[in-house]
């Protein structure tokens, strides 16, 4: 018998879903590298102007390479993609952490939440990356903190005001029923407010995710150590070798990927039970 008449009527049913689902993905990603190759082929297109696939991936196999290799050399863009991984999970958390905490504060108390609501807005307006200078003057310009910090920043406001409104746009019905029953605000809290806010909460984390990657390149632009994404793709552009930054930008583009991949598997084992994770599945 063949692996596939083994298969459950369910599991052969989300296994082809799943090949339908992904398909068109992939089309389109093997389509638009086949033409840029081609059209940077037949047009003699210059390297600095746009490298060819071809010429990024040899680049990119050749650092994998010397990451797995028993010699002892380095390979400086992986090294620069785990400093920027560390410096991006590293505000995420801080970031995110300190918005749900806020959240929970301001959302139990009306008259603070009406008060800071509007200040959060207009700072989440503000380019946050122009503190990028002010924080690597207080924490060091190769200090993995002042990159957290910027990302933190980044971060805090859009978790922030998604928590605050999850836990406050509940259903006035439901909030009654547990009123009539006399249920303690705790109880209230754990039971309604809190499975109510966790949609708006990774919502706001699958957000943060890609953000906190943007902010630590961007932030790592203003200086860092040599080892870090944003550091790598300034310099290896300033010596006209866009191969191996058009590399490093595919790392921090997959790096992004993954940690939007990590929320988005925390969010379907954290709360299964919910509407549009039961139409996706």
């Amino acid at each position: 018998m063949t692996e596939s008449t083994l298969m459950l009527p369910s599991q052969q049913k989300n296994w082809l879903d799943a090949v339908r689902y992904y398909t068109p993905t992939i089309a389109v990603a093997v389509t638009v590298l086949v033409l840029w190759e081609l059209l940077v082929t037949v047009l003699n297109i210059q390297q600095f102007l746009l490298p060819k696939p071809s010429a990024i991936f040899a680049e990119l196999i050749a650092e994998f390479q010397l990451a797995f290799d028993t010699t002892g050399s380095r390979s400086i863009l992986i090294e620069s993609t785990g400093a920027t991984l560390w410096e991006a999970v590293g505000g995420f958390c801080l970031g995110c952490g300190a918005g749900i905490l806020v959240a929970f504060i301001t959302a139990r108390w009306t008259i603070i939440s009406e008060a800071m609501m509007p200040f959060a807005i207009a700072a989440n307006s503000v380019p946050i990356i122009a503190f990028a200078p002010i924080m690597n003057n207080w924490f060091g310009l190769t200090n993995p903190a002042s990159k957290m910090a910027i990302v933190a920043i980044i971060v805090f406001f859009p978790t922030m005001i998604n928590t605050v409104r999850g836990l406050t746009l509940v259903d006035p019905l439901q909030l009654e029923l547990m009123q009539s029953y006399a249920a303690r605000p705790f109880k209230i809290l754990f039971a309604l407010r809190i499975p109510n806010a966790l949609p708006y909460i990774f919502s706001a984390l699958r957000v943060a995710s890609s953000l906190s990657v943007i902010g630590a390149v961007v932030a790592e632009f203003f200086g860092g150590p040599r080892a870090t994404l944003g550091v790598f793709i300034t310099q290896e552009a300033s010596a006209f070798d866009f191969a191996r930054a058009w590399a490093a930008i595919i790392m921090a583009a997959l790096i992004g990927i993954s940690f939007y991949l990590v929320v988005l598997f925390a969010e379907r084992r954290l709360m299964p039970w919910h509407s549009s994770l039961r139409e996706r599945a």
